[in-house]
């Protein structure tokens, strides 16, 4: 009898163990399973898939997507921002982006401002491009003394100074040989009388700067008064040759993972298995 009892007792440890574990023993044997629903079952999940759904979650939370802003262009641009933060390079005080996308026309507003911490647009509005970039398309970039075109690129915002355009907002290009030259080249933001309505109405397109994302008159204090003091600026266009080593989403990833600027819910975590226990 004895022996029976420890034989039935070892069987039921094994099938406690099995329905705790979810191991199934490979004896090679003939066995019947049913189907046990384990629920909440935690998952390992990547840096980089927290990161991408951090990117679409501030993406879809701002509504970006009916203000014509590339859900591409903007994890571009949130990418550089991470990049440049990691580096000490930001404002520690401000989580602020501006966005110009010169892939789409002049006489489309797209220039956006975005708080990430609050995940709220803050302003779109039209910029202009430089006079040699071209008509109402920008085609061409350059990083050349007295070229008038537009650069591309990560720039983080500088001081503000009083010049020919009245109150302006110097910018230091960050990227090598597309836009480091910026501040040589007196590439500023300003407002400017040939950016507006108006100026679509007559020309179909927006006026031209010599190279500066230039701004209407009416909003340019506003917008240097929210993205002064070390923000990021990027300025996107169709040119394919541009890179940057702030692109680095890897890298983004890891630093905003570490960062409280995604934190770890139940919500990040994938969708919990159904698993075969057999019992």
């Amino acid at each position: 009898m004895r022996k029976y009892i420890l034989a039935g007792a070892g069987s039921l440890l094994v099938t406690l163990s099995v329905m705790m574990t979810g191991w199934i023993p490979s004896t090679g044997t003939q066995v019947k399973h049913r189907s046990v629903e384990v629920s909440k079952v935690p998952v390992a999940i990547s840096a980089d898939s927290l990161y991408n759904k951090h990117l679409d979650d501030l993406y879809l939370a701002a509504n970006l997507g009916a203000t014509g802003l590339s859900q591409l262009v903007f994890e571009k641009a949130v990418t550089g921002f991470y990049n440049l933060k990691n580096a000490g390079k930001l404002s520690a005080a401000k989580s602020i982006i501006s966005i110009a996308d010169m892939s789409q026309t002049s006489s489309t507003k797209r220039l956006w401002v975005i708080d990430l911490d609050k995940k709220q647009l803050l302003l779109n509005t039209w910029v202009a491009h430089g006079k040699n970039t071209g008509d109402d398309r920008a085609t061409s970039f350059s990083n050349v003394n007295s070229s008038n075109q537009s650069s591309l690129g990560f720039y983080i915002t500088g001081e503000v100074y009083y010049g020919k355009h009245g109150r302006s907002l110097r910018l230091d290009g960050m990227d090598n040989g597309y836009n480091d030259n910026a501040r040589r080249r007196a590439i500023v933001v300003h407002g400017a009388d040939y950016v507006g309505q108006g100026t679509i109405n007559a020309l179909g397109r927006l006026g031209r700067s010599l190279g500066c994302p230039a701004v209407a008159p009416e909003l340019s204090d506003k917008l240097i008064n929210t993205i002064e003091g070390k923000t990021v600026l990027f300025i996107n266009g169709a040119d394919q040759r541009y890179t940057s080593k702030y692109l680095d989403n890897h890298l983004a990833a890891a630093f905003a993972s570490n960062s409280t600027d995604i934190p770890v819910k139940s919500e990040n975590l994938l969708p919990a298995k159904s698993l075969q226990v057999g019992i």
